[in-house]
């Protein structure tokens, strides 16, 4: 998102953010990079008002929850405005992944019909155009919702620098390093399920490296985590890393046993900017590396990964191969003067022929006059009741 942000800025976009979330200390300082901030309420009409002042040109999303909250006081107040949802990743086929998983049985199609998965998909048939993270995912929706073509851009993580990457400022050599690591935020239900994971793979790759330790580090770590925390298996759970590079630089392998997830993982992106090499499995290699040479080990089984973390950690010249692939692989898929020079474009398009794009799109022309009444009449209502009992909080 902040890469988003930080592009329309470059394009001379008066860009505003506004959220309706609780303000956190751990946010970015938004206003420090010119980018307004205002405070919107849910189910109020106070956001209409506010909106009819801006006369934006481009609306975007966060996500397809967003979009229904919004996007039909968008339509109502601002109808000139291009509608741009950001899907981050897609939520339903994580969903349906994490379903099968806890089923313990392989992804089938019924999984994915789903009332989560009808919801992120009429909302993006009601957007002008969708941004989407993982090439794998632009095919997915296309071969099995099915979404149009002409509805989707691919955007995945832009890196800037490219040069400094390339030339591996910031690489350490092997020698300089050691132990492994893991990082994402515990509350997101597929990271706390590679948590789980390592604890069960870790003491197969510790008794063939007894003197190897596993730093486990992540936000809002709950009791259940830290419990997991064992010095005499080398298991340690670090917890928040105020410098989440500084923790991945320093590190030999990254390991990252995803079971379920969608979009692309930003751990393995920022492993293979600082030249770090990663074991994972295949959703969390998918769609991060392409045509290209890895710079991670792709395990599907348990015994994959102890043999493959085991010989990454250990071969300097394998560990050396996959280093020097990872600072490539960010210049030559996630180039950010690449990517967003055709998301600008694409923009600018969609602008100029916004009537004649909007004319041709009959699904979302149907979806647009018959779900958002009911999201409509639904958040009026509430509006409605929270007024009548003299609440001021939309979310009681």
């Amino acid at each position: 998102m902040l890469q988003i942000l930080t592009l329309f800025l470059q394009h001379g976009y008066r860009v505003i953010f506004a959220s309706p979330a609780d303000h956190s200390d751990h946010a970015t300082d938004l206003p420090a990079m010119g980018i307004e901030q205002h405070s919107i309420r849910l189910n109020c009409s106070s956001f209409d008002e506010w909106l009819v002042t801006q006369h934006p040109d481009v609306v975007m999303f966060d996500r397809f929850m967003m979009e229904e909250q919004f996007g039909w006081r968008v339509e109502q107040h601002a109808p000139a405005a291009l509608r741009l949802l950001d899907m981050e990743d897609v939520h339903c086929l994580r969903d349906a992944r994490h379903r099968a998983v806890k089923a313990g049985r392989d992804l089938q199609p019924a999984d994915w019909h789903s009332p989560m998965a009808f919801r992120e998909v009429a909302a993006i048939l009601r957007c002008d155009l969708t941004l989407v993270i993982s090439e794998y995912e632009m095919q997915w929706l296309q071969t099995e919702c099915p979404v149009p073509a002409s509805k989707l851009m691919y955007l995945p993580f832009m890196v800037d620098a490219v040069s400094d990457v390339k030339h591996g400022a910031e690489v350490r050599p092997y020698a300089e390093r050691d132990h492994f690591v893991s990082i994402g935020n515990f509350r997101h239900a597929p990271n706390w399920d590679a948590v789980l994971e390592l604890r069960r793979l870790w003491p197969g790759i510790r008794k063939k490296l007894p003197d190897a330790e596993l730093h486990i580090y992540g936000a809002y770590p709950p009791k259940k985590a830290t419990q997991l925390h064992d010095e005499s298996l080398g298991f340690l759970v670090k917890g928040w890393a105020a410098d989440a590079q500084e923790v991945i630089g320093r590190a030999r392998v990254l390991l990252s046993p995803l079971r379920f997830g969608a979009g692309l993982k930003g751990k393995l992106l920022e492993a293979a900017q600082l030249g770090t090499p990663a074991v994972t499995s295949p959703v969390g290699a998918e769609g991060m590396y392409g045509e290209l040479q890895p710079p991670a080990a792709t395990a599907c089984s348990d015994h994959e990964f102890i043999e493959a973390a085991v010989s990454v950690y250990t071969d300097e010249a394998v560990w050396q191969k996959m280093s020097a692939a990872g600072p490539d692989l960010v210049v030559n898929r996630f180039n950010a003067t690449e990517h967003g020079k055709r998301l600008m474009n694409g923009i600018d398009q969609h602008i100029c022929g916004l009537e004649r794009y909007r004319e041709m799109d009959f699904i979302g022309g149907m979806l647009r006059h018959h779900y958002l009444k009911s999201t409509q009449y639904m958040s009026q209502w509430i509006e409605a009741k929270n007024r009548a009992s003299g609440k001021t909080d939309d979310r009681q």
